[in-house]
């Protein structure tokens, strides 16, 4: 499937604001409602909008800490990646894993209460995990950009 400019109009509405009305939609992008509906179906339905999410405030439910974790896993071993990634899957403080090139093998984004939550999850979790041969963290001191709006030219 092609986009087309109201295609791309459409994805960047939904990504600023998932909870737009059709018909607010369908004026800013000066289409009718309901082919609006059809387009926002069609891109749903080839994969291009994968779900619909709530941005919950962190520090409103006492998650005040966000670090960012470089992970180098032990290469000897049978089945280390997969063995990692399936502990790493159980851990809900990691929101997110991602492979990395450079000197580590995986970049964790850890959001825990406090640094005595982080001390707990690194010690009684992360620790724990055979796979992994060092960690090195970043704490965020603050967040100064965030956008939800993936850069492409809409």
């Amino acid at each position: 499937m092609k986009l087309d400019e109201i295609d791309l109009k459409i994805l960047k509405k939904l990504q600023e604001n998932a909870k737009i009305t059709n018909l607010q939609l369908s004026k800013d992008i000066s289409l009718s409602p309901a082919p609006t509906l059809e387009r926002v179906k069609k891109l749903e339905s080839k994969g291009f909008i994968e779900s619909y999410h709530a941005l919950v405030n962190e520090s409103k439910l006492n998650l005040g800490l966000c670090a960012f974790m470089q992970i180098s896993l032990i290469r000897q071993r049978d089945n280390a990646i997969n063995n990692f990634i399936e502990q790493i899957g159980k851990i809900d403080e990691v929101m997110e894993c991602y492979n990395v090139t450079g000197q580590a093998d995986y970049l964790l984004k850890i959001i825990v209460k406090d640094i005595t939550a982080f001390d707990r999850l690194v010690k009684d979790k992360l620790s724990q995990i055979e796979e992994i041969r060092n960690m090195h963290s970043m704490i965020v001191i603050s967040k100064d950009k965030y956008s939800k709006v993936l850069p492409y030219e809409y």
